[in-house]
């Protein structure tokens, strides 16, 4: 199976979840690190334009396929989320439901819905659980188009 991440140029080849350790995310607290991936790349910009400021999209991006054949992936069903889980900001409760699955030592990536399109799925890897073992297939330079930011 491949996902998709959008990187920028400098981080694209960084698989440590550090970015998401240092600020935290939808589904991680801070000092937790993960990697936010996609099902598609289509998914990948989007998630990607719901989360950044239009001032902070950097003219050097990459689109990472990473590929994660032989990998466990934990489903998680809408039913089983927050009942808070699309709301903006992402709530608190997010983040704790995300933090105890990074903890849990099975877990390798999860997949779960996404806030954009709940009907496609987003995978969050673990980097801890994964050391040495994600594989990047393929790094392209991505050139955002602005108009997804400017309609």
């Amino acid at each position: 199976m491949q996902v998709f991440r959008i990187a920028k140029r400098k981080y694209a080849q960084d698989l440590t979840g550090e970015g998401a350790r240092l600020f935290g995310g939808r589904w991680n607290k801070k000092l937790i690190p993960c990697i936010y991936t996609s099902e598609s790349r289509s998914l990948a910009i989007l998630e990607y334009s719901v989360n950044v400021n239009i001032d902070d999209i950097p003219r050097a991006l990459c689109m990472l396929t990473i590929d994660l054949s032989g990998h466990s992936t934990y489903e998680v069903k809408e039913p089983d989320l927050p009942g808070n889980w699309k709301s903006h900001p992402s709530p608190e409760e997010t983040r704790n439901f995300g933090t105890k699955l990074l903890l849990d030592p099975e877990i390798q990536v999860i997949k779960i819905p996404s806030t954009v399109i709940p009907e496609e799925f987003n995978y969050i890897l673990n980097p801890t659980h994964l050391k040495g073992k994600i594989k990047i297939s393929a790094i392209h330079d991505f050139f955002y188009d602005i108009r997804l930011k400017t309609v």
